[in-house]
This record gives C-alpha cells, sequence and structure tokens, in this order.
C-alpha cells in the first residue's frame, strides 16, 4: 500500500465561524465583533475565529501529501453540522480514519474514498472529515498517477478532458462597496454576494438591498471596462422571507422588482427564503422557479441552505426548485460527492455552482477548482477568505495553470494519436 504514515498540523480557515441565528436574530455589530449573547450551540461567542486540521499522507517514497479539514462559516445552521472543534475533529481522524488510510490503494481514488469514508458506529463520519480526507486522497491519486487531480476525476467520472474555463463568483463579505470596486476592476464574472444578512441591510420592504442592487449596476457602467457584463449575485440569507412573508408568489413578484431595477443584467437571487425544512424548502422554491419561468424572468433562484448533503442536492434538482444549486463543498463532504453533485444537477439540467465557505484554505480552494473543471460546472466560488484579492488569485491561477496543463496534455495525445 501507498500510505505508510499520516500527520496532523493545526491549521486556521481563511475567515470566522458566524452564529447565524444570533445575527438574523438582531445581534449588534461593534467594529468587527458581534456583543450580543450566542444562541448556536457549540458557540462561545457570535463571531469565532475559523480553526481547521491538516492531514498529511506520509507515501512510501515519503512525499506528503496534504488535505485540509475544516467547517463553514454559518456552521450549526439550515441543517448543517455543528461548529467545528479541533480536538474532536482529530482525535476521530487518528482513531478511526487513520488506520483506513494505511489499508487502501490511493492510486484508485474512488474506491479508497469509499472505504476510508465507510460508517463508523453506524453513522457517516463529520462531513468536515470526508471534505478534508477525501481531498488528501485525490492529491496523492494524482501524485501516484502523475496527473492533475482534474484529470483523475475525469478518468473516475467518465468524463472527456475540459477545455472551458468555469466562470469565478466573488464574495464581498462587509466591505461591500471597496470590494465590489476590486470586483469590477479585476473583470470578476459573477458578484458580488453582498452579505445581506440583517435586517439593517435589507431593508424594510427590501429598499436598502434594492438601492444596493441598483449601485452595483450603476458602478459596473461607470468604471467597468466597455462590454463588462457580470452576472449580478447576491445573498440574501432568507431576508426576503424573513421581511416580506413567505407566500411564494410575494417572494417572486419580490424578485422580478429587483431583476427590472437592474436591466441588462442577469440576476442569480441565493437563499431568498428559509422554509424550516428540506421538503418545506424543496416544495416552496419548486413554485418560486416555476412562477419566474412562466412569467419569462432573467432571474434565478438559488438555493444553499437546507440543501446540504449529496441526497439534499438531488432531491432539489430533481424537483427543479433552484435554478442554481450551491454546492457547499465542506458541507457535502467528501469531495467525491461534489463532483457527483455537479453530474446530478446537469442530468437535471439545473445549474451547479460549486461553492464553500470563506472559512475555508488555500489547499481546499485549489481542489475545489480541480473538480469544478473537470465536471465543467457553471460557475465556483473564489475562496477562501473575505478579501476578494487573495481568493481571486487562489481560484483563477489555479484554473488557469490547470488549464495549461490539460491543453499539453491534449496536444501531446492527438500528436501521438
Amino acid at each position: 500500500m501507498q500510505i505508510k504514515d499520516v500527520l496532523f498540523a493545526p491549521g486556521n480557515g481563511a475567515f470566522f465561524y458566524d452564529d447565524q441565528a444570533a445575527i438574523r436574530a438582531g445581534a449588534i455589530q461593534d467594529g468587527f465583533i458581534y456583543i450580543n449573547e450566542p444562541i448556536t450551540p457549540g458557540f462561545v461567542s457570535i463571531r469565532v475565529p475559523a480553526f481547521s486540521l491538516s492531514i498529511g499522507l506520509v507515501l512510501t517514497d515519503d512525499t506528503v501529501v496534504w488535505g485540509d479539514i475544516m467547517g463553514v462559516q454559518y456552521s450549526g445552521a439550515g441543517g448543517r453540522d455543528p461548529l467545528f472543534e479541533t480536538a474532536q475533529i482529530s482525535d476521530l481522524t487518528s482513531r478511526v480514519v487513520a488506520p483506513r488510510l494505511l489499508e487502501v490503494d490511493a492510486s484508485r481514488y474512488l474506491e479508497a474514498t469509499a472505504k476510508v469514508l465507510d460508517l463508523h458506529e453506524h453513522k457517516r463520519l463529520p462531513l468536515a472529515i470526508e471534505y478534508g480526507v477525501s481531498q488528501a486522497l485525490l492529491r496523492t491519486a494524482a501524485f501516484l498517477q502523475r496527473r492533475t487531480m482534474a484529470e483523475v476525476v475525469c478518468a473516475e467520472f467518465n468524463l472527456p478532458l475540459p477545455t472551458r474555463k468555469v466562470p469565478i463568483y466573488c464574495q464581498s463579505g462587509d466591505a461591500r462597496e471597496i470590494n465590489v470596486d476590486k470586483m469590477i476592476l479585476k473583470s470578476v464574472d459573477v458578484l458580488p454576494h453582498g452579505l445581506i444578512n440583517s435586517r439593517q441591510k435589507f431593508g424594510v420592504n427590501g429598499q436598502t438591498f434594492m438601492e444596493f442592487a441598483k449601485w452595483v449596476a450603476a458602478r459596473i457602467r461607470a468604471i467597468g471596462h466597455a462590454g463588462y457584463q457580470p452576472v449580478l449575485h447576491f445573498d440574501v440569507y432568507g431576508w426576503i422571507g424573513l421581511e416580506i412573508g413567505l407566500e411564494p408568489q410575494r417572494i417572486a413578484d419580490f424578485i422580478c422588482t429587483v431583476a427590472d431595477s437592474v436591466p441588462g443584467f442577469a440576476l442569480n437571487i441565493e437563499s431568498p427564503a428559509d422554509f424550516g425544512s428540506t421538503q418545506t424548502q424543496i416544495e416552496n422554491y419548486a413554485q418560486i422557479v416555476s412562477i419566474l419561468d412562466d412569467r419569462g424572468s432573467s432571474a434565478r433562484i438559488v438555493v444553499d441552505e437546507r440543501c446540504n448533503t449529496l441526497e439534499d442536492i438531488r432531491l432539489f434538482a430533481e424537483a427543479k426548485a433552484a435554478h442554481l444549486v450551491q454546492i457547499k463543498t465542506p458541507d457535502v463532504g467528501s469531495i467525491a460527492d461534489t463532483a457527483r453533485a455537479v453530474l446530478i444537477c446537469k442530468a437535471n439540467n439545473v445549474g451547479a455552482y460549486v461553492g464553500g465557505s470563506c472559512t475555508e484554505t488555500d489547499l481546499s480552494a485549489q481542489v475545489s477548482v480541480h473538480v469544478s473543471v473537470a465536471t465543467q460546472a457553471d460557475m465556483m466560488l473564489a475562496k477562501p477568505g473575505m478579501g476578494v484579492d487573495e481568493a481571486f488569485s487562489i481560484v483563477g491561477n489555479e484554473q488557469n495553470r490547470l488549464l495549461a496543463m490539460l491543453n499539453r496534455r491534449r496536444a501531446h495525445d492527438e500528436h501521438v494519436g
């Protein structure tokens, strides 16, 4: 077997874990912190630094290949796994996962991943562990096969070598105006996120949000280069439903009003409402999608909350309960399931957005690029962090390097053929 030892190294995620329930309940922001008491179990304060755990696979030639284990920013919200606890995750990984890693053929990616991430005590391992370990195994398979990670994914899922760039979506965090300018100057494909996660940012009847959307469109025209027309993608964290009500017709009406206020731009609205469970989310989102489609609206609904695992994604895609599914990589678990999720969306003619979280790391972002490009997702998140520049360079540069290597491989194969 190719793995002879397993290493662990504590690390930092690129942002913070936030108690979404407390923020939604009206927590007061004081500088970068929130001063109210936390609500979600596991949080000692509303905002806590994001930690990660690197897992290193020591191969027989002493090469060490790494993956990063971490949770998402809004851990414990919307049916997600609880807050990441480094000591607990480290203990479980070393006791349960490490022995399994020493026994698999790491050159066979899907087979090795299935064995290593098998049930423990009749339950799935924490999804953060699945995510980090599957990254390390994908890097290992690529190393052993002398291929890129994208080529391993293509081979395992019987996909052609990709040629198309995947559009990149940047998120602004709270520094909205400055970061929007950065995105426009760098000609980002999809922008700006906007972090519309409180009543203050959404406004009475959504007026504050609507004004921000119009400002973004005007700013693109003012400082963007000629012909630059990005997709506008706003994450409203359920606030349309919270402010306007949970009636699909009223939510669709509001979204159409926003779309009409930014003519000439394609509009994505992520998480328009939270209906409380996966099933009710599917039923109501499907109604909103149907209403928008019947009207011929250019606006698209993006699902995030209540759509976490591969099975959730399958249910939403089959029900046409979104125009675009955010495949939130740490919530899906194994990165192999992210690939499967993209393919499920494509099979159901639903858009696939390989997302994730600002709390991730450079390593997890790079792996996500390879899976996104291999499966030809509709868009992918610039991550980690909330600073725009760093995430856009990590994801964009990795994609460009990958496509250069794939083009060389394709040219070589055609020459040999």
